[in-house]
């Protein structure tokens, strides 16, 4: 049991594959779950990495967020490396699948930092989830963003803008919202944090 809390500052990270429903129509349900399961479980070991926490995974698409349960102040930085290495695998993995003749699996991700409510709540089939519009808009650069790039919204951006080289998309429609500043994070600049496998 996990009473919900409020947390002032967290980042949420989506990730989805694109014509994900058609992929699955033309191969069977066992090599679908186990192409999934290869993905997700490369995104468990990449998050757990970069001080993330697994919210769920909702059909092809990946969810987590940093900054809970235990709250910091890095989680913003935490979810853009962690979206950074999760398209390089992805590329690599994508790069493997074409030399066997096999489709490669596209892949959009977003990140967006802000408050949320946190915890567990029902009776049956238990599970730590988490809600609030910071949630919405981290599901919105997702679908908002591009193939193989890290879509990130400006409330992410200002607290990574001097960690990370970003390309600002200026304002965009976004389904909900009227228009939205959002940034493609593009590399990583010369700062003291020096991990590894970002790619």
């Amino acid at each position: 049991e996990a009473t919900p809390q409020y947390y002032k500052m967290v980042s949420v990270l989506f990730t989805d594959f694109k014509s994900f429903t058609q992929a699955a129509s033309t191969i069977n349900p066992q090599e679908l779950v186990y192409t999934l399961n290869e993905c997700f479980t490369a995104f468990d070991d990449i998050i757990g990495r970069h001080n993330l926490e697994k919210i769920k995974t909702i059909g092809d698409a990946y969810m987590c967020a940093g900054g809970l349960p235990v709250q910091n102040t890095s989680n913003p930085a935490d979810a853009v490396w962690a979206a950074l290495e999760i398209c390089h695998w992805v590329s690599a993995w994508n790069a493997q699948r074409t030399s066997k003749g096999l489709a490669p699996w596209e892949l959009r991700i977003g990140v967006n930092t802000g408050d949320l409510i946190a915890g567990v709540i029902g009776k049956k089939k238990f599970a730590y989830d988490v809600w609030g519009d910071t949630v919405n808009i981290a599901a919105r650069m997702e679908s908002s963003g591009e193939i193989g790039k890290v879509n990130i919204s400006a409330s992410t951006y200002e607290y990574v803008k001097s960690q990370f080289e970003c390309e600002d998309r200026g304002k965009l429609p976004v389904k909900g919202k009227e228009v939205m500043n959002m940034y493609f994070v593009n590399g990583v600049l010369n700062t003291t944090d020096s991990r590894n496998g970002n790619g």
